[in-house]
């Protein structure tokens, strides 16, 4: 509260002081006339209700940040349920892929019985309308020549080892394939149950995060009321107190604007110069703050670390490798999944604009995409994932411990 305070009276003290070295510019010669000299009482009063404004104001920033860790917490759930429901979309896809392979694995059985069914039957046939039988001690005894018998006995060792016995197995195949049909099918129908409870939880992320937002933007809108308040209560003690010390407040302030904008300056310069591929395979993907770690929170997994900074901050490949997905991503509204050269998937999330598309190659350091503040986010950041095992959904680890085994201080967490 005293921080702003002081920022309110150096920006009116400016005011006042540059209106003085104005006049005193045109008409060198002249005194500046005398402030007012307001009497103690009136001092007093203002004072007091400058203090009366700041409490209420104090009051209302703490209902603020209430409001804003609901937000966030429902943010995070909201995210965490999306990611769910993708995984969720892509199990159902393998379990009918599954499937369709069961399926088109008992028609090959099927096919290889039915063959197999019509040479037996072929064979009986012709060996009926010869005036023979399957026998083996007819057939050898009807033959009517060493050939002949020599013949027929390959014939019925042939039928025997080869067609008696693969009918019987293709059909017990045939067995195990439904079996396995049908287990797929089951697999699918769980899948697709999953599916649908994963949908539904995401639905009622979504509304309750649209609830949270609504009542955070509710008391935002009464804070800044309040802070309008105190700024009038504020500005008229500063008047009252007069512009005496004006000149040398002013200039501290000045001072201090100058030393601040000389530090953001070199904070840029050391920002943009961790951009530059370094010896390491790894690059920082964002430069700005971290405003959110990994780790569970509110009964649910934040998988990544959330860097923040204004819309349009270029976003960095932070590793060599192949474009796996680029676009829409449910919970992060835009997004971009890297397969890295080292088997890591790298995923950047909430981005305001892409400049990849999957199957793309791209090196560490080159610009993917930009900082945004699309799907499930309270404010502009870049949400930043690495998956070791080289899965888009699944297998996370800190970002943090990862960035810095290979040179990159990604830190804050």
């Amino acid at each position: 509260m005293q921080l702003r305070l002081g920022v309110v009276r150096s920006a009116l003290v400016g005011v006042v002081t540059g209106a003085v070295v104005a006049a005193t510019a045109v008409t060198a010669w002249a005194d500046p006339a005398p402030p007012p000299n307001p009497s103690d009482s009136q001092i007093s009063d203002a004072a007091a209700a400058q203090q009366a404004a700041g409490a209420e104001v104090g009051r209302i920033a703490g209902l603020v940040a209430q409001a804003e860790s609901e937000l966030e917490r429902y943010a995070v759930q909201a995210e965490a349920a999306g990611a769910a429901y993708e995984q969720a979309q892509d199990a159902l896809t393998q379990a009918q892929t599954a499937a369709d392979q069961a399926a088109a694995a008992l028609r090959a059985a099927d096919d290889a019985v039915a063959a197999a069914e019509s040479r037996i039957a072929g064979y009986s046939r012709n060996s009926y309308m010869d005036g023979h039988t399957l026998s083996s001690a007819s057939a050898l005894l009807d033959s009517g020549g060493p050939a002949e018998l020599v013949q027929k006995a390959a014939m019925l060792d042939w039928v025997a080892d080869n067609q008696v016995d693969v009918l019987g197995q293709l059909q017990a195949a045939r067995v195990q394939q439904a079996n396995a049909d049908s287990a797929a099918r089951a697999a699918r129908d769980q899948r697709a149950a999953a599916e649908q409870q994963a949908q539904d939880a995401k639905a009622e992320a979504d509304s309750q995060l649209a609830a949270q937002q609504a009542a955070f933007d509710q008391v935002t809108a009464q804070k800044a009321a309040y802070e309008q308040q105190l700024q009038a209560a504020q500005i008229h003690l500063l008047e009252l107190q007069g512009a005496r010390d004006a000149y040398e407040q002013w200039v501290a302030q000045k001072q201090a604007e100058e030393a601040a904008a000389a530090a953001a300056q070199q904070a840029a310069a050391a920002a943009a110069a961790s951009q530059v591929p370094n010896s390491y395979d790894y690059v920082l993907p964002a430069a700005g703050r971290t405003s959110s770690c990994f780790g569970s929170r509110w009964g649910v997994q934040h998988l990544g670390q959330d860097i923040a900074a204004p819309i349009g901050t270029p976003v960095y490949a932070a590793t060599s490798g192949v474009v796996q997905r680029a676009g829409t991503a449910t919970g992060f509204g835009y997004a971009v999944y890297i397969l890295g050269d080292d088997g890591a998937v790298t995923v950047y999330g909430h981005v305001n604009r892409y400049f990849v598309e999957a199957g793309e190659r791209v090196s560490a350091g080159e610009q993917i995409a930009e900082v945004g503040n699309r799907g499930q986010s309270t404010g502009p950041h870049l949400h930043f994932e690495v998956h070791p095992d080289g899965a888009m959904y699944s297998g996370a680890v800190n970002p943090g411990p990862w960035m810095r085994a290979r040179g990159v201080a990604l830190s804050g967490c």
